[in-house]
């Protein structure tokens, strides 16, 4: 049996060498920590937030994520997939998650805000209504993808066949169109 934090502020704390505590954070507040190459496997977060800290390259194994806020952080390498997908409900802004992975993960109704997703995979996943406000989608993969009503609109650098992913009433600008034609290898000027 883990602990249980309530309300609980950590702030710079460098959790790398001794890891974060077992257990349930509930309200909890991260602010400016260090959580890289930590194991948070089975620790179950529920409306906490997360600013400015680092949690690259984490283990999130059956982790609970419910109505986690993460901003100005640093999430390289991270997959969702291995987190508990009951009540997975994340928002990210102003974050990197390059090289992360949400394979077969449901993110409906996700905000993602000036996030940098660089090689992310999204294959398989279930994007009904999310938000890409300002992200950087550059090499992010999506092959059978559920994109109905998402928001590509700001978003900039992605490529989506849309014969292999639901794109029913997905929003694009005009500017983002060429993102849905590159396999096709034509020039749009």
């Amino acid at each position: 049996m883990g602990s249980y934090f309530e309300d609980t502020v950590f702030e710079r704390i460098d959790f790398t060498e001794k890891g974060l505590p077992e257990g349930d954070y509930e309200g909890c507040e991260f602010i400016n920590c260090n959580l890289s190459g930590t194991n948070l496997s089975r620790i179950n977060f529920s409306d906490c937030n997360f600013s400015g800290c680092n949690l690259s390259m984490a283990k999130l194994i059956n982790t609970t994520l419910g109505n986690i806020k993460f901003k100005d952080c640093k999430l390289l390498g991270l997959h969702f997939e291995d987190c508990n997908q009951f009540l997975l409900t994340v928002s990210f802004d102003n974050c990197n998650l390059n090289l992360s992975s949400f394979y077969k993960v449901k993110l409906k109704k996700t905000s993602f805000k000036n996030t940098s997703l660089n090689e992310v995979d999204f294959n398989e996943t279930d994007l009904t209504s999310v938000l890409f406000d300002n992200c950087d989608l550059r090499l992010a993969v999506f092959a059978n993808a559920i994109l109905e009503k998402t928001d590509f609109r700001t978003a900039y650098n992605y490529s989506i066949d849309p014969e292999i992913n639901r794109i029913k009433k997905a929003r694009f600008s005009t500017n983002g169109i060429a993102g849905l034609l590159n396999k096709y290898d034509i020039i749009i000027d």
